[in-house]
């Protein structure tokens, strides 16, 4: 019986004795919050523990947490990365209320009594590949130009690495950068970048923390094969006004929250760059007037209604614009988030979430007067999703519902030259529904060994009007079909089941296993492996069939020294059904048959990654080695030979390195080494028509040279003896510090010798040799 319906047996077994099981223990609910002492922020991701039962459980994104339990008192430990550890016991003899408040381990607060204790979460969750970050964590890595890139350290984990320098793409485990759904406040963010990838759209100011699963992606998410990267805005602060910000090289920027109300808060943070700024100083129009800056804008509104109900709003907005006397783009992002959490009791709790999200460019070409034209490109998502969470003893079952509407606009081509009587040319407008229903469970059969399961039923449907293209064996149309306005034609159903194993062998060490199957819907096409801001979004449809990835994983998790080290070692293997690629030379853009240049078949990623890690002390970091293999086998490609993904990287080391020197002074190092990417190579040459012709070598049957720097940055903090509302500290950082010369694309240009010869030479390009930077960074 294949694995997929063995998975759904089980599962449907298993809520069916959870519906007919009743504990005959009088069970009563411990349930609360878990917040900051200082600001008084919910804290997502904090680890509730009964030592008694060993349970444990994670605040979810409101920070709420509860458990059922006998009667009788209990000892309670809360933890938090970059928290004190709270130790507390409770008494239960009816249902009890408590909010915990942890304290920051900068924080000089004595109201409660804290001691140091066991941070163990890695070993007891039963999460695999799986990683949290923390702002504060976060802030320690040298960063580029001084300014904290929150997609730059997700880059820096194990089997995670970047598609070329200098951009925000990242690669998950072989997968493609369109193979990542990134969520800010639940709301989809399709281009998570600024100044062509150089800086993401996250303004750290803004921003609580993240977490980014590279397989054991939650039943309630799907549409993306690689990977979820879950961003999370801060709540404003609920006891005073307060603010942070920074000045750099490049942009600065600020955040400003504080409370409304005494049950409402605000947060509100920006950014801009200001190249442009010192262009108007120039003396030459050519330069005065162009353009190049991006900017962002963060809001969010916190509002508690009452004990049961709390509300929050969350909106984005950025843009970025490039212009000179020949060409102008401009490209962003809205990103937009309604959330009403809801306690219908101590056991049951809801999330209504009403999202809109939005991503659009314009490229206008003003190079000559009888060509020149105007090129927008929009699309936008209509999402709304209503999450339920039951606790039933030691069991917890989520279910809930989820649609989005997709619609995209690949194009409208105007010209304004001089022969502007044209007509505009227009794609048409495509149209596409996702609806989800999903359940799954997460209990335990002992202390030691922990079961969740999931399934998740997909439906993705094509909307009219639009006009769908059938095609030959040799990729032409033949028959074409037009569908009217709204109606719905081509559904796919997909099941998408999970299930997860942790078997804890002692209190430092523990196994998991994990499989998942998804589904992805929408990919892009770019004739770029690093995307540009010109990439285009396209749906399935009655020819392009949804990709699929059954990913099986499993690892070995130990902790040391009071889990003041942490090491893994995970293994996974990932098989892709219905992979894309394009032809050479595909016309992508423009193109109303773009289906015609999708090749597609099928993939695989097999990889290994170790951790080692430090949390506690005056040094700090990580050290991470991944090995991967990432393949794929397309009909009409390489003579329908397998190939090397374009996103193969065989061997990434990560070195991680914070030290304290003093109370006020800190210094960090990173060390990045990467095999690099395959690349189709000229192998030799032919003269036609006194012309010299390229004679290409297989696909990717070549690699970059390899890719490795060292950053350097180091933190200093002014000390007063007087106090101040603003404190300040200065960021000194050096990117590159060896300089080298990494490679960012490798071109082959002919040259003339003497006579008539000519030869061919390899001309290599990079962006950046050694950079150093200062940032002022400051807080009131």
């Amino acid at each position: 019986m294949p694995l997929r319906k063995l998975l759904i047996l089980f599962f449907l077994f298993r809520l069916v004795f959870y519906s007919f099981s009743e504990n005959q223990v009088d069970l009563v609910t411990l349930s609360g919050y878990v917040t900051d002492a200082t600001n008084g922020q919910a804290l997502v991701g904090a680890t509730v523990r009964v030592k008694e039962s060993e349970t444990i459980i994670t605040t979810n994104s409101k920070g709420f947490f509860a458990f059922a339990l006998p009667v009788g008192s209990y000892n309670l430990n809360v933890f938090l990365v970059g928290y004190k550890i709270l130790n507390q016991k409770v008494t239960l003899d009816k249902n009890k209320s408590i909010t915990f408040k942890l304290i920051g381990l900068s924080s000089n607060l004595q109201e409660l009594v804290v001691t140091t204790g066991r941070n163990d979460e890695n070993v007891r969750n039963n999460m695999l590949g799986v990683h949290k970050l923390g702002i504060e964590e976060i802030r320690k890595i040298p960063a580029f130009m001084g300014e904290v890139d929150l997609l730059k350290v997700i880059q820096l984990l194990p089997g995670v690495s970047t598609v070329d320098e200098g951009t925000s793409s990242f690669i998950v485990r072989g997968g493609s950068s369109d193979q990542n759904l990134i969520l800010l406040d639940e709301a989809t963010v399709y281009n998570a970048s600024h100044l062509m990838g150089f800086f993401s759209t996250f303004n750290n100011d803004a921003i609580k923390n993240l977490t980014l699963y590279k397989g054991d992606i939650p039943v309630l998410y799907d549409g993306r094969l690689s990977s979820l990267l879950d961003v999370r805005m801060k709540e404003g602060n609920y006891n005073k006004i307060s603010g942070s910000g920074g000045v750099g090289p490049i942009s600065s920027r600020i955040a400003i929250d504080g409370p409304l109300s005494n049950r409402t808060t605000f947060l509100i943070a920006a950014r801009r760059t200001y190249a442009d700024l010192f262009l108007k100083l120039s003396n030459e129009d050519r330069i005065k007037n162009n353009k190049l800056n991006f900017y962002d804008l963060n809001f969010k509104i916190d509002h508690q209604i009452d004990n049961n109900n709390r509300l929050y709003l969350s909106a984005y907005m950025g843009k970025d614009n490039f212009k000179t006397l020949d060409v102008a783009n401009n490209y962003g992002n809205d990103a937009m988030s309604i959330r009403w959490n809801h306690l219908f009791s101590r056991r049951m709790s809801s999330n209504l979430s009403l999202m809109y999200s939005s991503y659009g460019y314009q490229l206008a070409s003003t190079v000559s007067d009888d060509s020149n034209f105007d090129w927008k490109y929009k699309m936008r998502d209509f999402n709304i999703r209503y999450d339920f969470t039951h606790l039933h003893n030691s069991t917890s079952v989520k279910f809930g519902y989820q649609a989005v509407l997709h619609k995209f606009n690949p194009g409208t081509i105007t010209s304004t030259g001089s022969a502007n009587d044209q007509k505009p040319f227009i794609l048409p407008e495509n149209k596409s529904v996702e609806q989800a229903i999903y359940i799954s469970n997460d209990f335990s059969l002992s202390q030691k060994i922990n079961i969740k399961v999931g399934i998740r039923l997909n439906a993705f449907s094509n909307v009219g009007g639009t006009t769908v293209y059938k095609y030959d064996q040799n990729y032409n149309p033949e028959d074409s079909m037009t569908y009217g306005n709204n109606n719905f034609f081509n559904t796919y159903l997909r099941l998408s089941p999970r299930i997860g194993f942790r078997w804890q062998f002692n209190s430092n060490s523990s196994f998991k296993l994990n499989y998942s199957h998804t589904n992805q819907f929408l990919q892009m096409a770019s004739n770029s492996t690093s995307g540009t801001p010109l990439d285009l979004w396209f749906t399935a449809s009655p020819y392009v069939k949804p990709q699929t990835c059954d990913q099986y994983s499993f690892g070995f998790f130990r902790n040391f020294g009071n889990n003041t080290y942490e090491t893994s070692f995970e293994v996974y293997y990932k098989k892709m059904k219905h992979t894309i690629d394009f032809r050479d030379h595909a016309q992508l853009l423009h193109n109303r048959l773009l289906e015609g240049e999708l090749r597609f078949g099928n993939s695989e990623a097999i990889g290994s990654e170790f951790l080692f890690q430090k949390t506690k002390g005056k040094t700090t970091g990580w050290i991470s080695y991944s090995y991967s293999k990432s393949t794929r086998t397309i009909k009409d490609i390489n003579k329908d030979q397998s190939y090397y993904s374009p996103y193969d990287r065989p061997h990434t080391v990560y070195v991680i390195v914070n030290q304290e020197l003093k109370k006020n002074l800190s210094c960090g190092a990173t060390f990045i080494f990467s095999s690099g990417r395959p690349i189709t190579y000229p192998i030799a040459r032919m003269e036609f028509d006194k012309l010299n012709l390229p004679v290409y070598s297989d696909r990717n049957a070549y690699r970059m040279p390899e890719y490795h720097r060292l950053d350097l940055a180091m933190t200093w903090e002014p000390i007063s003896k007087r106090k101040h509302f603003w404190n300040g500290e200065w960021n000194f950082s050096i990117y590159n510090v060896y300089a080298r010369k990494n490679a960012w694309t490798i071109n082959f240009v002919n040259y003339r010798k003497a006579g008539n010869d000519s030869e061919t030479r390899a001309e290599m390009t990079y962006l950046y040799s050694i950079i150093p930077s200062v940032t002022y960074n400051f807080k009131f």
